[in-house]
């Protein structure tokens, strides 16, 4: 599937859109980037299989863990764009696989882990 690079930001923020005003200022300072793929080198740090892929990485310290230290990196959400366009049939299913993967990276920065994102479906 190809969508251009402008579409698939806008389909980013679309999903950003579907966050609740009263959690948008948590997310103040908190770049949501868009890369092409995932480093081989990050996906065999996280243990994933040679036959799985990431959609999407939170990476920094979520906000239920306090204060940052000092020289802690601020935290990031990265979104993949070549998982995504490869894995999704059509831009309804690609529209709908980002909202999920920007939703699950977010609240990882609310502290909410891998477990309990399976446990609402959005794992």
């Amino acid at each position: 599937m190809h969508v251009s690079d402008h579409a698939f930001r806008k389909l980013v923020d679309e999903a950003l859109g579907l966050v609740p005003a009263e959690f948008r200022p948590y997310l103040e300072g908190v770049p949501v980037v868009i890369e092409d793929w995932a480093p081989d080198a990050l996906l065999d740090d996280l243990g994933v299989p040679g036959d799985e892929t990431l959609y999407g990485l939170y990476s920094g310290h979520a906000l239920t863990q306090g204060p940052r230290e000092s020289g802690e990196l601020p935290p990031r959400i990265t979104i993949y764009r070549g998982p995504l366009l490869e894995d999704c049939e059509d831009e309804e299913d690609l529209r709908d696989e980002i909202a999920t993967t920007v939703i699950h990276e977010i609240a990882h920065h609310f502290g909410i882990g891998e477990a309990r994102l399976k446990e609402l479906g959005w794992g």
